[in-house]
């Protein structure tokens, strides 16, 4: 199956597909691998491809690069082609697939040809110098709705009703977020406290890390990371998991430090530019997933959750004329 590709005289190596085995191995082990299974979580295969790009080996990251620059002529190219193109081999091609959550090259193409007659694409411009108002406005909204839209897509319901239930179990819920993530942790402790949860939002770096060692199999903490690699939110998630906490994660989508000390994750994304390195659209789509989230815990005890909206609406109307 992985002789000599047509028209080179390079032999085969089997180098890379060792190391990409023995990754997946270390990854299941520590639960950080993607169903290859063709439901929901392989939906928005262009948005999975972009999103793990910059954590695939050299070689599988060029069928990646391929993909994202060419999708309308990748799906009419042959396992051949595409290893000749990228300059691998087959088994290489074989394992990107895998890699990113599918059975194999016929499966990729497929869902790459349903995501290309979408009507809605991610916003793959960027703004320039000199661009009128109403030419970023466009880009801005287009961008946000395209967050929302491939979010959507890739966002597990399995995950989202796990999230729920270890939400409700809890007798306490603490949520972890540094900077831009900040507000977007106190969000959502606050619509938890208006269902009567025992939440709270840890924000401080210092807080966060002795917070999370003092926690227990009754926690369940809450990750707000986009980036999944920062220090003092990755630090706070993996002492609450050593301490016996339950762990739940919203971050983009691909291999980050934050994910290995993650029970559950919801995964996010987001579009960013040279003009807006921390795009909006990335807190946008996180809102979006902690309101769902926040619904589907009210929808668990509805008769409960009603009663303790309304009371806190009735203490909310005394702090208004």
């Amino acid at each position: 199956m992985y002789g000599d590709r047509t028209g080179s005289n390079e032999p085969v190596t089997f180098s890379e597909e060792q190391e990409w085995m023995e990754s997946t191995e270390r990854q299941e082990q520590a639960g950080m691998t993607h169903e290859p299974s063709s439901g929901p979580s392989v939906n928005g295969i262009l948005s999975r491809v972009r999103e793990l790009q910059p954590d695939l080996p050299p070689k599988a990251k060029q069928i990646a690069e391929l993909i994202i620059a060419q999708p309308e002529s990748f799906i009419h190219m042959s396992i051949t082609e595409v290893a000749e193109a990228c300059g691998v081999s087959e088994g290489t091609t074989v394992s990107f697939c895998r890699r990113v959550g599918v059975r194999g090259f016929q499966e990729l193409k497929i869902l790459l040809a349903r995501d290309l007659i979408e009507p809605v694409r991610l916003i793959q411009e960027d703004l320039h110098r000199g661009d009128d108002p109403a030419t970023v406005t466009d880009h801005i909204f287009a961008a946000h709705a395209a967050s929302l839209h491939e979010t959507r897509r890739l966002l597990s319901m399995e995950s989202l009703a796990k999230a729920a239930s270890l939400l409700r179990e809890a007798q306490r819920i603490e949520i972890y977020g540094i900077g831009s993530s900040a507000p977007i942790a106190q969000d959502l402790s606050y619509r938890l406290l208006q269902l009567g949860l025992a939440a709270g939002a840890v924000v401080d770096s210092h807080v966060q890390a002795v917070s999370a060692g003092m926690t227990g199999p009754t926690v369940t903490t809450v990750t707000v990371s986009h980036s999944g690699s920062t220090v003092e939110t990755v630090l706070a998630t993996r002492l609450a998991r050593e301490a016996g906490a339950r762990t739940i994660g919203i971050t983009r989508l691909g291999k980050s430090p934050l994910a290995a000390h993650c029970d559950v994750l919801l995964y996010t994304v987001a579009n960013e530019t040279r003009y807006r390195p921390e795009a909006m659209s990335s807190r946008v789509a996180q809102l979006a997933i902690i309101d769902t989230l926040v619904s589907c815990c009210a929808l668990t005890d509805t008769e409960r959750s009603v009663d303790r909206l309304q009371h806190a609406a009735r203490i909310l109307s005394e702090k208004r004329f």
